[in-house]
């Protein structure tokens, strides 16, 4: 392979597989000028193979690598391995930014906060690489089953909702003036812990089946849920004892509790991601009631 076809070859795996924004960005990753980046890629812009974001036409992206001379894709990639390396990248970045919003709560620190909520632009970016990967799929295998390819997008659209929730949790450094009270933020913190372990869990019951783990991921859902109840409780014994002719008091009860919430909300979504794995791998569809109301 030459140089030229080596270094086209890096590129288009930093776009599939690193979620790259902007050319200069992969540039300092290969270590080379963004005016080479761009000159390798504009034919491929140009011809719609990459398209908005540094999103990849997969369809494309086989004629490519089948151009690239002494290169050899293995037998056993398909378009759907690169949609679940996707789908794993993805959820190791909202890992990390439910890992940097709740720092910015503990260290109360408003700049790790905007951090924090920054990260979340590349979260939405994720979630449209994967739809139009997902299309792609579809169009190139005329056998896969169609409700089954558009399950990736599911799971895409609800580590997106995480991402969201992340946000709440970061935005009660920003619009609060308050630290929040230590029994409460005890149980945050185990909210946290258990939260982190509930997105893996349903995110290898989706990418390797593993989806006899339903059992665990509801036990430590429930436990999410008893320490929301607890929180409430206590957010409602400081609630009796505030006067709310402080509007700056009023709020942080308000924000403290979408803190929590989100907490909720995040377990809640992993037990549905579950629910999807279930479907995907062991064809059980998914129940139709709302889950607050089973």
């Amino acid at each position: 392979m030459s140089k030229k076809d080596k270094t086209l070859k890096e590129i288009l795996d930093i776009i599939l597989y690193e979620n790259p924004s902007t050319q200069d960005e992969i540039a300092e990753r290969l270590g080379i000028t963004r005016r080479y980046v761009n000159q390798l890629l504009q034919p491929l812009v140009k011809d719609g193979t990459i398209k908005r974001a540094y999103t990849i036409d997969l369809k494309s992206y086989e004629s490519i690598a089948q151009s690239l001379s002494d290169y050899s894709r293995p037998k056993n990639i398909k378009g759907n391995v690169i949609v679940n390396d996707m789908l794993e990248n993805m959820a190791r970045h909202v890992h990390s930014q439910l890992e940097a919003s709740f720092n910015s709560v503990l260290e109360y620190d408003e700049q790790k906060a905007k951090k924090a909520l920054e990260m979340d632009f590349a979260t939405n970016n994720m979630v449209e690489k994967i739809r139009t990967s997902v299309e792609t799929i579809v169009s190139m295998d005329y056998h896969s089953q169609f409700s089954k390819s558009l399950l990736y997008n599911e799971i895409a659209y609800d580590l997106e909702r995480i991402g969201d929730y992340c946000g709440h949790i970061a935005k009660f450094v920003i619009n609060d003036i308050y630290e929040i009270d230590e029994h409460i933020m005890k149980n945050l913190k185990k909210m946290y812990n258990i939260t982190q372990r509930m997105i893996p869990v349903s995110m290898k019951a989706f990418i390797e089946g593993k989806t006899e783990l339903k059992d665990d991921l509801m036990e430590l859902n429930e436990s999410v849920h008893i320490l929301q109840n607890k929180s409430i409780n206590l957010i409602a014994e400081q609630m009796a004892e505030s006067s709310f002719d402080e509007k700056e008091r009023s709020n942080y009860f308000i924000y403290l509790f979408r803190v929590v919430k989100a907490f909720k909300r995040m377990g809640d979504i992993s037990v549905e991601m579950m629910d999807v794995a279930i479907e995907f791998h062991d064809n059980i569809p998914r129940p139709t009631t709302p889950r607050t109301f089973r």
